[in-house]
């Protein structure tokens, strides 16, 4: 029996870290457990956790091994070399594959009932790496796909249009990488159509300000990791975002990653599309509205992860 109010955080890095910062700051557990291969990291991060504890709520933090995962509820899996600059999210495949072949066996050993919750990147591989090591039901193996990327893009058209970004309506979704779209056809603003709300804010070059917003949005981590070396704030948030849907059962729908089953007329590849998720994890994965050609990008996202896919040995 899974304890819902327990989490696991497995790597202590910038992303670990950062999120389990956001994590005892959400209310949302009264057990977080900490594992990183460097103990003494987990153990000074869940020092540094435990001292800001008067200022948020009472819960347990502490570093501990795989046998603490026995009765967690979400495993979240952050482990992994980091991207460096000049290196693209695909390119991490190799050397995070193998970490997550000496993971996952570990958590299955003492852990069959919580849902895993796979960040590191190159995340729609290791989620689907996950789900194949494994052998979870597909609902409770997500990956954080492209809900930061989405989130990129609200707030960068919220800049562009001088709007309350939480009005806008859009997706980024496929692979949470180069191959990445923006699903344009169904943006709006509370509604309204997305070019009709540019041309009452006096934009009307459509399709120039599009691009430029979808190209800051792909390579915005590219340009963050190049000034700070990391990219980890926004991530932990949508992390934070992800574990409030799932712990309060919110059926809220987020782009995360997850297997595809004939959705958008595609198969066995995990990645970021709108998803209800809940208290079982993935619950329904949607078929939303595309163009002819978001329908074409999502078919060419899904064949490059796909081929990277057909390379490894699981």
């Amino acid at each position: 029996m899974v304890n819902i109010q327990k989490a696991a955080m497995i790597g202590c890095g910038a992303v670990g870290a950062t999120s389990a910062f956001s994590l005892v700051q959400s209310g949302l557990f009264s057990e977080l457990v900490l594992i990183d291969a460097n103990q003494e990291k987990a153990e000074g991060e869940a020092m540094d956790l435990n001292h800001g504890l008067p200022f948020a709520r009472p819960m347990k933090v502490y570093a501990g091994t795989y046998d603490d995962l026995a009765d967690c509820f979400l495993i979240i899996i952050t482990a992994g070399a980091a991207q460096k600059p000049d290196e693209t999210r695909i390119d991490l495949v190799n050397k995070n594959v193998a970490i997550f072949k000496s993971i996952i066996p570990e958590i299955v050993k003492r852990n069959t009932e919580g849902i895993l919750l796979v960040v590191s990147n190159p995340v729609d591989i290791l989620t689907y790496v996950t789900l194949k090591l494994s052998g979870f039901p597909a609902n409770r193996v997500i990956g954080s796909g492209t809900v930061l990327d989405t989130a990129r893009l609200k707030y960068l058209l919220g800049e562009h249009l001088h709007v309350d970004s939480r009005s806008i309506h859009a997706f980024i979704i496929g692979e949470h990488g180069d191959s990445e779209l923006a699903v344009w056809s169904s943006a709006n603003v509370s509604g309204v159509d997305l070019n009709h709300f540019c041309e009452l804010r006096g934009h009307y070059n459509h399709m120039e300000a599009m691009e430029r917003i979808y190209t800051d949005v792909r390579d915005s981590a590219y340009e963050i990791i190049e000034k700070k070396g990391a990219t980890y704030y926004g991530i932990a948030m949508a992390v934070r975002r992800i574990c409030e849907s799932i712990v309060r059962d919110e059926h809220s729908i987020l782009p995360v990653s997850s297997l595809i089953c004939g959705h958008y007329g595609l198969g066995d590849v995990c990645m970021g599309v709108p998803t209800v998720v809940g208290r079982n994890g993935a619950e329904t994965v949607l078929d939303i509205p595309l163009s002819g050609l978001e329908q074409r990008k999502l078919m060419a996202s899904a064949e490059a992860l796909r081929k990277v896919l057909d390379g490894i040995e699981l």
